[in-house]
């Protein structure tokens, strides 16, 4: 395991308030790099995201103990007077601040960014909320599955006619601006070095997922082209989609090039398809979508799953199978990387969670620890950072402060 003074974010010390996965995500991911990172949490509730999904014997949810990994507890009310002081004296020994509020609640609870910038002028806070801080919209709620609805996602996500889907039933929009979120994190604190100032960061659910469309904004801008659902296949590649094999199993085929179609051909064993002029170039075979997908859909489905990956393989075309989770834990590539690392956690015994990305060469990140029990760490931080005592404590608890 790599020690903490050989990951590059540590000493940086992160408060995360917020709830859910977005902000929380951009949380974990600096705790995999060093970071120390300090979940404040309403007393006796908890982050919302202990409750959702399969729950352990432990109290907390599968998703909890995967996603607060490596952070610390710590139970605080902020709507209490004495809660919001004991936040303001965390935030003056700190770096980041995570949060997710509605904008505008925590300026009511003099607690925004100009609040708290004023304690400490080098505090970079990242600022999550459905629609951002600004605009018509900015006091809506929203999650993942809206922020897929309004960034165009949804829309796209079915075959032609059908209900549109969640995209494999995951919150794309509370990761990607988690990431995002991280990166933001990470350019103010490279600007702070510069200028000695903090400032803050302003992500939209919906924006993580409106910036990965690909062309569909310039498309409409320059043509006017509204695009419509295509179900497995990409736009303006052909042939790139799902087929069916005679085992019943599905393969992904990515043709994206025309020398990869040349390799699909001679796959297929018509050579000749790649000497045509009808499908010789990507713009012709777009035109052409429907029947070439046909005819792969025709050639996989005369062979089982296995018979197809290793004919593509053979003459280097781009193929996978369509995994289950199954597939993953059983697959050496995910072995041979360590894409999945089985802990012994002393709540919930053995434990497997996804590893971290990215991988450092000098100095890499680690999942050390499953999201903690409300309120774990309360006492530790607070008398570390704050030097509080057990009588402290034991009068915060009384007034139900932590």
């Amino acid at each position: 395991m790599t020690s903490e003074t050989e990951k590059p974010l540590s000493g940086l010390r992160v408060l995360d308030i917020a709830t859910f996965i977005a902000a929380p995500f951009c949380g974990s991911t600096l705790a995999e790099f060093g970071a120390e990172v300090i979940k404040i949490e309403q007393p006796g509730i908890g982050d919302p995201l202990r409750y959702w999904g399969t729950t352990t014997d432990c109290g907390d949810s599968l998703v909890w103990l995967s996603e607060a990994r490596n952070k610390k507890s710590v139970t605080l009310d902020l709507r209490l007077q004495a809660g919001k002081e004991i936040f303001r004296k965390l935030v003056e020994k700190s770096d980041v601040v995570l949060e997710n509020f509605r904008p505008g609640t925590l300026e009511k609870w003099g607690l925004g960014f100009e609040d708290l910038s004023k304690i400490n002028p080098r505090l970079v806070m990242l600022r999550v909320s459905a629609y951002g801080q600004t605009g018509p919209y900015k006091d809506k709620p929203g999650y993942a599955r809206i922020a897929h609805a309004f960034s165009g996602l949804s829309h796209l996500a079915r075959e032609p006619g059908a209900k549109p889907v969640m995209p494999g039933s995951t919150s794309l929009a509370d990761y990607f601006s988690g990431l995002y979120g991280a990166v933001g994190v990470l350019l103010a604190l490279r600007s702070l070095e510069k200028s000695g100032r903090g400032q803050f960061i302003d992500i939209g659910l919906y924006e993580s997922v409106f910036r990965i469309m690909d062309e569909l904004v310039p498309s409409y801008g320059r043509n006017k082209f509204v695009r419509q659902p295509m179900g497995a296949d990409t736009v303006n590649i052909v042939p790139h989609s799902h087929y069916r094999t005679a085992d019943d199993r599905w393969v992904a085929i990515a043709c994206s090039s025309d020398r990869m179609f040349e390799r699909l051909a001679v796959t297929m064993g018509r050579p000749e398809l790649a000497q045509d002029v009808r499908y010789k170039t990507m713009g012709e075979r777009d035109k052409r979508r429907d029947e070439l997908n046909k005819m792969v859909g025709d050639w996989a489905a005369s062979y089982a799953a296995k018979d197809v990956l290793d004919l593509c393989e053979a003459n280097e075309m781009a193929c996978g199978l369509l995994y289950d989770i199954e597939d993953i834990f059983n697959d050496p590539q995910y072995k041979a990387r360590g894409n999945i690392k089985q802990m012994a956690d002393e709540r919930v015994g053995d434990f497997h969670a996804p590893n971290v990305v990215p991988r450092l060469s000098a100095t890499p990140g680690s999942l050390d620890t499953l999201g903690p029990a409300l309120g774990a760490h309360t006492e530790e931080v607070l008398s570390d950072l704050l030097s509080m005592t057990a009588g402290d404590f034991e009068s915060l608890r009384k007034a139900k402060v932590i």
